[in-house]
């Protein structure tokens, strides 16, 4: 498989091939105008790193409700180091499953609840949270960088994320949201739910990266089971999450500091995120390609006023195959964006594929844009009466 995309959106960024293997690592240099800034620290993260290699930079997933918590559960497989994950959830069985994998978890709003989730409605939800605000305080303690994630439309997830991003905004952490919008077929007030609790979320957050599922049908195939189709939902909010804390987390070929990445994400508003994945000879080209083609692109690349770019293969990956990857599609990339990326060598990897992550922030989007379609409805013909 030459190229593949599995969400939304990839993008990076080159200056000429001889002028970017020519490129000391430990400088940063500009390309594409004043301000656009391509940092190269290849030895920047060393002198912080504690033993084991990773960056001192803390790190915290917060998972939700619902949807929130299946992600967690989901990043806990992956097994990623240097991260600390907590299942936030009015439902104590749920949260039940979470602690069995390894979460840390909080059950708020048991005076409200009593353990029994939000029965869809974001208004216990968001009284769940508010109840819990010093519990949940004390979670975001201490941390430099935390994602806020959540299946939108429900009512743990609707209600009382926008509150869990607001503590963790007020405890000085770059906050981040992830967070799905539920498949047409989930119905019209699930729908409407989610788009409020967005509205609110944007208001809390540096950065709100939104994933339609609707989108995903365009990329899963027609016999996908049910069950099957809102694992893959689950599992994008993991991968945004993976891809953005493996590039501050784990040395690499090409290391991106925290600072790098919050130039970009700090009150960055709504962002895209994707991960595109090529193998074989041209695998770093296949792999911006296939992402810059894909059907679930909202909006396009040269929008982006900062993009965060990493790409990740085997002990093979080369710095040329980085500056392909970046030519494919520099030319869309606007001329005065903010361009943090990095490379990392992942040596478990066995296969020859090589994977770019990209976070694009700064649209200027009217309203809730993000996830539609071309008219702007999220619902398909089939349920909008159209």
């Amino acid at each position: 498989m030459s190229g593949w995309l599995i969400t939304l959106l990839c993008a990076c960024i080159s200056t000429t091939s001889s002028a970017f293997l020519a490129c000391r690592p430990q400088q940063a240099f500009s390309v594409g105008g004043s301000g656009t800034h391509v940092a190269l620290h290849e030895s920047s993260n060393k002198a912080l790193m504690p033993e084991g290699g990773l960056s001192p930079c803390v790190i915290k997933v917060i998972g939700v409700g619902g949807g929130g918590s299946n992600a967690i559960d989901r990043m806990l497989e992956t097994r990623i180091g240097g991260v600390e994950f907590w299942a936030v959830n009015t439902d104590a069985q749920a949260l039940g499953r979470s602690k069995a994998k390894g979460a840390a978890v909080l059950n708020i709003g048991t005076t409200v609840t009593r353990g029994l989730g939000a029965g869809g409605n974001p208004e216990v939800g968001r009284l769940a949270a508010e109840e819990s605000r010093e519990e949940i305080a004390a979670v975001c303690a201490g941390a430099d960088l935390v994602f806020v994630t959540s299946g939108m439309g429900g009512g743990t997830g609707s209600g009382a994320a926008p509150v869990v991003a607001e503590i963790a905004k007020e405890s000085g952490a770059l906050t981040v949201a992830i967070v799905t919008k539920p498949f047409a077929f989930e119905g019209r007030r699930r729908m409407k739910q989610a788009t409020d609790a967005i509205a609110r979320l944007r208001k809390a957050v540096d950065t709100v990266i939104i994933v339609s599922n609707n989108k995903l049908l365009e990329i899963i195939p027609e016999n996908t089971p049910l069950e099957r189709s809102f694992a893959v939902a689950d599992d994008i909010l993991r991968q945004g999450v993976v891809g953005i804390s493996e590039i501050i987390i784990r040395p690499g070929l090409i290391n991106v500091d925290f600072a790098d990445v919050r130039s970009v994400m700090y009150e960055a508003g709504t962002a895209l995120m994707g991960i595109g994945m090529g193998t074989g000879k041209t695998r770093a080209e296949d792999a911006a390609a296939a992402a810059i083609s894909s059907p679930l692109l909202d909006s396009p690349i040269e929008k982006a006023t900062g993009i965060v770019f990493n790409m990740v293969g085997g002990p093979d990956m080369t710095l040329v195959e980085v500056n392909k990857a970046a030519q494919v599609i520099y030319d869309e990339v606007d001329d005065e964006a903010n361009i943090i990326f990095g490379a990392t060598i992942d040596d478990d990897l066995t296969d020859d594929s090589v994977t770019i992550t990209v976070l694009a922030t700064g649209f200027q989007l009217d309203g809730d844009d993000v996830g539609k379609g071309p008219g702007g409805n999220d619902f398909p013909d089939f349920l909008s009466g159209q």
